[in-house]
């Protein structure tokens, strides 16, 4: 889902978008469409903190890989306490909370709710640049955010049943969009890959205690195909997805090509239903459509806005 939305830096002036970076940049949202389908395959026979974590050190001992063979200069001062943003929101935080949540949730549940995150990400942008975006901003993300909860809450069968999954999901999404926000900013300074590659070094000390925990709690158990899922989950979506993903915005102009980010729930259901067999209920098509529609226009709402101001 991996890390990445409309809405982390304005744009200089209003360009169409280029047909490469559309290109690179649904590659990386194809890449990240997998990870809640391939996480509900792997838990049978894996538990969730070794999936949680256990990616998060392969994708870092590729990343350490990289950096070293690339010769990166080592970031500096205030940019390592940033990398502690990144890697907790996007390397510990969203793997490990949806890991869990999915242990109780289906696939194209969990799909609809992560659907907040392109606009979870504009919000915590906004904050966190100091922007003053249109007042629609606010009430496309507003809307977002209650449509999310609503089907939640529907899910769950009334207010009173908030499902635990529910809580971390949109724990999750928080986590993860505060990852990316600081994570767009970073790039500018690191360059995109190595942003997270950094991300990913930092967290390793981390994250390998954790797996070496959850092999002690539970011994590994998965059958071929699980172990395929997690070599994804590892590889995959939470390292060379990023690749793809970053390079479409290097190309931009990044507040349309990260619109493509908007397709990634609708990818996921699908997946769902095609890869586990799930049922798409008529609540989960229209929780899901909703807010997908409403990230957009709040995502969309941020970039006039931005353009308009330079």
């Amino acid at each position: 889902m991996s890390v990445q939305s409309s809405a982390i830096l304005p744009q200089r002036k209003v360009l169409s978008a280029s047909p490469a970076g559309l290109g690179w940049g649904f590659l990386g949202v194809l890449a990240f469409s997998f990870t809640v389908p391939l996480t509900r395959i792997a838990l049978d026979g894996l538990s969730p903190l070794f999936i949680g974590a256990g990616r998060a050190v392969v994708a870092a001992l590729l990343a350490a890989t990289a950096l070293a063979l690339t010769r990166q200069v080592l970031p500096r001062g205030r940019q390592w306490r940033r990398l502690l943003v990144v890697a907790g929101g996007v390397v510990a935080g969203f793997p490990l909370l949806t890991s869990y949540a999915l242990t109780e949730v289906p696939a194209a549940h969990g799909a609809v709710v992560i659907a907040l995150l392109p606009a979870a990400t504009a919000v915590l942008a906004v904050l966190r640049t100091g922007e003053r975006p249109v007042r629609a901003f606010w009430v496309f993300s507003a809307c977002g955010a209650a449509a999310a909860m609503a089907f939640a809450v529907a899910q769950g069968g009334g207010p009173s049943h908030i499902q635990r999954a529910d809580v971390l999901l949109f724990i999750g999404v928080f986590a993860c969009a505060a990852g990316y926000a600081e994570g767009a900013l970073l790039t500018q300074e690191l360059g995109a890959w190595q942003t997270i590659s950094w991300a990913l070094v930092v967290a390793l000390p981390v994250m390998a205690v954790l797996t070496a925990v959850s092999v002690v709690q539970v011994a590994p158990a998965a059958s071929i195909a699980g172990w395929a899922c997690f070599a994804y989950l590892s590889a995959i979506s939470m390292y060379l997805g990023f690749f793809a993903w970053y390079r479409g915005l290097a190309i931009g102009p990044m507040a349309q090509v990260s619109q493509v980010q908007l397709v990634q729930p609708v990818l996921s259901i699908t997946w769902a239903g095609v890869l586990l067999a799930e049922q798409i209920t008529w609540l989960t098509f229209i929780g899901g459509l909703a807010v997908i529609l409403f990230a957009r226009g709040a995502t969309s709402s941020r970039g006039r806005r931005a353009s308009a101001r330079s």
